[in-house]
């Protein structure tokens, strides 16, 4: 049975949006909690609407690993924010498409009617991860609370060997798939060899993402940044980029995943960052009671599952289905924001649908979708050069497309990345 398109009930537009830099994770908690992320790019893109906060229906947010003193970060963002103790909050998660999902839920509650004005996004403050007690040191913890004697504490302690102490770490768990048990990065070196990707073009294709990236701060086209501040400096650029980058220096980079036939490195793949970004979202008639500029509208949205240890080829099973259904083909998309999650995985999604193989045997087309012209991907980098940060970056991709249709003066746009877990997202934008 073919899907409808939710959207068609009722428009949905994008009004306005706003991110901080994405920092970059440096071996220990960052900076900034998630929810004081995303409070200050709320903030400033809150003040510049012709409407209140507490005019908001609902504020919805991605977010894959909130502090513990962060439940509901939904909620709780949206009462930092001002929006009243009447205004509605909640949080959803689906991993790196955590704020794509919560954009989604947001948008369709405008065309089903039962909102007007909504705030979504996501934020990931990725370097605050934690680091937990193993199932040894829980229940050496567990039988010392229950002891109640002095002899009886004692018989405890002496139970108590280093290895206890071996933490756990959170985010290495959060990015291991736990049915074909492979990380993330060693799901991309599945996919890479798959699909004959070489180490240097992936090198090759993160020097190009930094370069990239370096051009459109020099450009100025990074403008949907908010500045965060602390102790009198201030934070206004995503600070992973390395304008120095180079193929040659990056080739010396040992594999990290795989450590004797990988390809995929920490250089070709996305930083561990922390990071916000938000969006504004309209109906037509809260368009026209507040007067709005929408920068956009959101056109679809496609959800997809895959093998998990092809995780990286998310993109391609959620786009080709929502091309279909909206009767478009690759070269009718104008711009593309495709996740770089890892170089190879990139790559790997351009080489599936030029394969006609793959795309007979996995999408049931006739042939090979088709070629996606590079000067159309990801023009000013992306995760490899700016950061990754899990929960935010789907409104990131889509905040980032529509401006770029603005910039150029054009129409289509999709934003598309893969999920941990053999899952992939799509959405289909339009300026208007």
């Amino acid at each position: 049975m073919s899907k409808r398109n939710a959207y068609n009930d009722r428009p949905v537009y994008v009004i306005d949006g706003a991110r901080t830099p994405f920092l970059k994770a440096r071996g220990k908690p960052g900076l900034f909690s998630a929810s004081e992320l995303a409070v200050n790019a709320g903030r400033t893109l809150l003040a510049r609407q012709p409407f209140s906060p507490e005019d908001l229906d609902e504020v919805v947010i991605g977010c894959a690993m909130p502090s513990p003193d962060e439940p509901n970060i939904g909620r709780l963002i949206a009462l930092r924010l001002g929006c009243g103790d009447e205004t509605p909050g909640y949080t959803v998660m689906r991993n790196c498409a955590s704020a794509m999902q919560a954009v989604d839920n947001a948008a369709k509650d405008i065309a089903l009617g039962r909102a007007d004005l909504m705030l979504a996004g996501g934020t990931e403050a990725m370097s605050r991860a934690p680091v937990l007690f193993n199932d040894d040191m829980v229940n050496f913890l567990g039988d010392l609370a229950r002891a109640r004697k002095p002899m009886d504490k004692l018989k405890v302690f002496s139970k108590f060997r280093p290895g206890h102490l071996k933490p756990v770490i959170g985010i290495m768990k959060g990015l291991t798939d736990p049915l074909v048990d492979l990380n993330m990065g060693q799901t991309c070196e599945v996919i890479a060899h798959k699909f004959d990707i070489t180490r240097r073009e992936m090198d090759e294709y993160s020097v190009r993402s930094h370069l990239r990236l370096a051009n459109a701060v020099d450009e100025g086209y990074m403008d949907e940044i908010v500045p965060l501040f602390h102790k009198g400096k201030v934070l206004g650029e995503d600070d992973g980029m390395r304008r120095d980058s180079n193929a040659d220096k990056l080739g010396t980079i040992k594999p990290f995943f795989d450590r004797k036939v990988g390809k995929v490195t920490a250089a070709n793949s996305s930083q561990i960052t922390d990071g916000s970004a938000l969006l504004l979202l309209a109906s037509e008639d809260a368009v026209k009671k507040y007067n709005l500029k929408p920068l956009g509208r959101l056109v679809d949205t496609e959800w997809a599952g895959l093998n998990a240890a092809e995780m990286g080829l998310g993109p391609v099973y959620a786009t080709t289905p929502l091309l279909q259904r909206n009767n478009l083909s690759l070269a009718d998309i104008d711009y593309w924001e495709l996740n770089e999650a890892f170089a190879g995985q990139v790559l790997a999604c351009q080489a599936a649908w030029e394969d006609d193989e793959f795309c007979q045997k996995e999408l049931g087309l006739d042939k090979a979708l088709g070629s996606i012209d590079p000067e159309k991907i990801n023009i000013d980098g992306g995760a490899v050069s700016l950061g990754h940060p899990v929960g935010a970056t789907g409104a990131r991709l889509s905040l980032h497309a529509l401006n770029v249709l603005k910039r150029k003066d054009q129409k289509l746009a999709i934003a598309t990345l893969c999920i941990g877990g053999g899952l992939g997202g799509a959405m289909l934008l339009e300026r208007v």
